[in-house]
């Protein structure tokens, strides 16, 4: 019986060890997987967001296509369908997509 508790604890702290190494494992998994792809689409929008100019073609993420007519430091305003009276002023994180004039 002494036999069997001697050989519990001596495999306690060993077992414990093992189990922070699964769960530094584990953050580490979850990291990879989730909270990278995450900051890297946040860099992409951030650069897109940095090259807009004048008269790009904007995606809006209510599924709107218009024009940039005017930018300020946290606004735009974006023209909308072939009525040169449809203007109408966003935030700038209302943009989800940037299409250059002439790119393809």
């Amino acid at each position: 019986m002494n036999g069997i508790l001697a050989a519990n604890e001596a495999a306690g702290p060993a077992g414990l060890g093992g189990i922070f190494v699964m769960y530094a494992v584990v953050i580490g998994v979850f990291w990879f997987f989730l909270m990278r792809p995450q900051k890297k689409e946040q860099k992409r929008i951030q650069g897109m967001l940095a090259t807009m100019e004048i008269g790009d073609t904007v995606l809006t993420t209510s599924g709107f296509y218009g024009v940039i007519i005017d930018i300020s430091d946290d606004a735009v305003i974006v023209e909308f369908g072939s009525n040169k009276n449809c203007r109408i002023p966003m935030q700038k994180s209302a943009i989800a997509q940037l299409e250059k004039p002439g790119a393809e």
